[in-house]
């Protein structure tokens, strides 16, 4: 198993600046070219580079700054997918919600392009000697969940198991083996699938499309590690476990138990970021079933609002931890990206600099330098 740059990290996505929220409108109303917005996002991504740097981070990433959405803009470059674009609802509390947006798979999953290479490229590009480029994109399992059986055709899988979770394992090895050979030694997957299966709303919705939600857990590990089989010598590869976050918001709640042995016993991944900001995410006894050689990540501080975590309250949950999984085997985090989506979370732009501070000195302070 590989080891994290750091035992302090981040899960990828800041908020963007103005100017290029800006210059995508621009883009959408055709006042100025691809090749004109991808200037504009460069010039971001140069400066969100140098902030993580000046912090202290020693993984660092594009911000996601190209994208709209933490999932859709990877998954619908893939062959064989369809995406509609998600829509706003407001929810009975005023608050707003993403509504899942339709994944379909419409023909055999392929790796259709170079998705990340270009971008991991550029990235690499800013980032200074003794820090490590992330990658962050989408699980596979996204392909799934949503849809289910009824969101992938049956002309080109009529059955699923193994070709359809081969394919997709394919598609995504192929892409793992260009960021590779780009330089790429660091990708995390991001996952709410997994999460959501904590949930005993989602764990009916589920129901509802025909699938067993005790047995979905073990199925997407065995189907990850397909993936990782994939995986090419010597890259890490992280996954991160998400309830939504979307403008501040979540969509799911719930203990890990539910997914806790599929996901640390049987999953082959190096580093788990799980969210345990809040009392959504329930204890830490599911860290029980992590095995030797794997890190899990605690994302203990929030990024949905500005207030400030103390460092005594961290150390006694990292203390906590502790007691069902080895100390050298975790890590500190922020809960989830600062920008899921482009629209961001309700915090102020200075507000991430002071919470991956506070990662950092609290980790530094745990466990020393390394």
């Amino acid at each position: 198993m590989k080891q994290l740059p750091a035992r302090y990290d981040h899960v990828g996505s800041f908020l963007r600046p103005k100017y290029l929220l800006d210059a995508r409108e621009q883009k959408a109303r055709g006042e100025i070219s691809p090749e004109q917005l991808r200037a504009v996002e460069d010039k971001a991504i140069a400066e969100i580079v140098q902030f993580q740097q000046d912090v202290g981070l020693k993984s660092v990433t594009d911000g996601e700054f190209r994208r709209t959405y933490f999932h859709i803009d990877f998954l619908e470059q893939l062959g064989g997918v369809k995406t509609d674009v998600p829509v706003t609802i407001r929810k009975p509390d005023g608050s707003e919600e993403l509504a899942p947006p339709v994944i379909r798979v419409t023909d055999k999953v392929r790796h259709a392009k170079d998705i990340q290479k270009a971008d991991f490229e550029y990235l690499k590009s800013q980032v200074a000697a003794g820090c490590t480029p992330k990658v962050t994109i989408p699980s596979p399992t996204m392909l799934h969940f949503r849809g289910g059986r009824a969101g992938i055709s049956r002309e080109a899988y009529p059955e699923l198991d193994p070709t359809f979770y081969d394919d997709v394992a394919k598609a995504y090895g192929d892409e793992l083996q260009s960021l590779y050979d780009a330089g790429c030694r660091y990708v995390q997957m991001d996952d709410t699938n997994l999460a959501y299966l904590c949930d005993e709303k989602m764990r009916e919705a589920a129901r509802q499309r025909g699938d067993d939600p005790n047995e979905l857990p073990h199925r997407y590990a065995g189907f990850i590690n397909k993936v990782v089989a994939r995986k090419p010598e010597g890259m890490l590869l992280a996954m991160h476990l998400c309830r939504g976050n979307f403008k501040s918001t979540h969509a799911a709640a719930g203990n890990y138990e539910p997914v806790a042995e599929a996901l640390l016993s049987e999953m082959n991944i190096d580093a788990f970021f799980l969210e345990y900001d809040d009392e959504r995410s329930g204890d830490f006894r599911p860290l029980r079933y992590l095995k030797a050689g794997k890190t899990v990540v605690l994302g203990l501080v929030t990024t949905k609002f500005g207030e400030l975590e103390s460092k005594d309250a961290l150390k006694r949950r990292i203390d906590e931890a502790a007691k069902y999984a080895p100390m050298e085997q975790l890590a500190l985090s922020p809960q989830c990206g600062f920008s899921s989506t482009v629209h961001g979370n309700n915090i102020a732009v200075e507000a991430q600099r002071t919470k991956l501070r506070l990662v950092i000195e609290t980790a530094q302070e745990v466990w020393g330098g390394a």
